[in-house]
């Protein structure tokens, strides 16, 4: 291929590129978030290091290794935080991982065996692949810092020394923020040996992967960092004592690692002031769909459903809500009248039916087809398993070929039950949770909604259909 060529090639995959390309303004700066911690002062402009010190940061990792200037207290007098007093004031905080699962961060960061005589490690999971979801994107874009912070921070609580940011390959802008925002922070001394002269050190690298959702399973993208084919590994072990190069790992998602410094700094009560019990602090929520004003928004956890869709200017157009789906696609869809009764938080939306998961809130209005809907999210679930477990490559296929079939007017009565029954099958029966992603849809989608599917149904079956 000649220069030329070459260069042609490249401002088309440029142009291609450039129609996804996130400008912020609709998604995280436009004014309306509640209580803002992560998300606080952010134009799109002051994402570098000065600007993230004159809001206050690193002040918690000067706070942890005493060089912040406090008069330290206790006895014996120790100047900064203990690892166990770090991960103490985290549990302290009801801080919830923020990537789908909200196990407790303060309680996993514990898992780490503190006596084990080799190498750590500390592992941020940026694989946004959830459709819906981007709230990942504009901490790493906008806020870098808050996430090199974050895991400066949780490697000092759990004495590592070496850490990976695992990002979405599919936002390759993103990573490159992210690796001048690690310069950046080498460069002043938050990263690398002895940090600001103490006897801490921590070596933090990015590392891009390739677009697979199924990435963002946690052992999927350990063996990813490996180099190897990013397939799920059995679990036990588990990465708390298994993990990277075989070593024990944690794992934890972007918007976790970015909250950990406002802990720090305001104390675990306060964090978990914000929100409510059990479920500290704020969420930042990606909310899609059919509403006016789609975008990031950040507010306390436990915030009303109907106030995070009044901030997002309503159903659009006038119409009326149908369905939420509240945690990103693999969450169970929920009707309107029972969305609009929950509050934003892990408890209230698993009382409810349905996963708070990453955040992502579906909002479709009555003009949305619910049997279409499924079509679009089955595919998606087709085409992104593995393969590795055969309930997972098989199923997802059934699942989606039926559900077209229905879509198309070439249904069967008997289809909704054997949609049903496929789906069982595939839930809880396969390695990672990819399997129970496509099936959780579909099984909701024909609890609430099974007079659409029956609608598209044919009442009587064809002759030829019956053989």
């Amino acid at each position: 291929m000649t220069p030329a060529s070459n260069t042609h090639s490249a401002a088309a995959a440029h142009n291609v590129l450039s129609q996804f390309a996130a400008t912020g303004v609709q998604s995280c700066f436009h004014g309306r978030h509640l209580q803002p911690q992560i998300l606080a002062g952010l134009d799109g402009s002051n994402w570098r290091l000065k600007d993230y010190e004159a809001r206050g940061g690193y002040q918690a990792l000067k706070k942890i290794l005493g060089l912040d200037g406090a008069v330290p207290t206790g006895s014996p007098v120790v100047p900064g935080m203990t690892p166990d007093q770090v991960i103490a004031e985290v549990k302290a905080s009801g801080l919830r991982g923020r990537g789908g699962a909200g196990f407790p961060t303060g309680l996993k960061w514990s898992f780490m065996p503190r006596q084990f005589p080799g190498q750590k490690y500390l592992v941020c999971n940026s694989d946004e692949g959830e459709p819906g979801t981007c709230k990942d994107r504009d901490i790493m874009q906008y806020n870098p810092h808050s996430v090199i912070e974050g895991m400066a921070i949780a490697a000092y609580a759990m004495g590592i020394s070496v850490g990976y940011n695992y990002i979405h390959g599919e936002i390759f802008a993103t990573y490159q923020r992210f690796e001048e925002a690690l310069e950046e922070a080498r460069a002043a001394g938050f990263l690398g040996d002895r940090i600001l002269g103490s006897g801490f050190s921590f070596q933090l690298h990015a590392s891009h992967g390739f677009g697979a959702y199924i990435c963002g399973e946690e052992t999927a993208l350990l063996e990813s960092l490996e180099g190897k084919k990013g397939q799920p590994r059995f679990k036990p072990p588990f990465p708390a004592s298994f993990g990277l190069y075989g070593k024990p790992t944690t794992i934890n998602n972007t918007e976790t690692f970015a909250a950990v410094p406002w802990i720090i700094r305001n104390g675990g009560q306060a964090f978990l002031e914000v929100g409510k019990p059990n479920n500290g602090g704020t969420k930042i929520y990606s909310v899609s769909g059919d509403v006016e004003l789609p975008g990031n928004y950040e507010v306390p956890l436990g915030t009303p459903f109907s106030k995070l869709l009044e901030l997002a200017g309503g159903v659009r157009k006038g119409r009326t809500l149908k369905a939420v789906i509240p945690g990103g696609s693999s969450a169970p869809v929920l009707p309107a009248a029972i969305m609009m009764e929950c509050t934003m938080d892990y408890d209230s939306i698993a009382k409810a039916g349905s996963m708070l998961g990453s955040g992502a809130v579906i909002v479709m209005d009555d003009s949305r087809c619910m049997v279409e809907s499924l079509k679009r999210l089955s595919y998606f679930y087709m085409h992104e398993s593995c393969g590795q477990c055969t309930p997972c490559r098989e199923g997802t296929g059934w699942l989606w070929r039926m559900v077209d079939r229905i879509h198309n007017g070439h249904g069967k009565p008997s289809d909704l039950d054997l949609l049903n029954s496929v789906a069982d099958n595939i839930q809880g029966r396969t390695i990672c949770a990819l399997g129970d992603a496509a099936a959780m849809p579909v099984r909701a989608m024909i609890k609430h909604f099974r007079h659409e599917f029956e609608a598209m149904i044919p009442q009587k079956t064809p002759q030829a259909e019956q053989v």
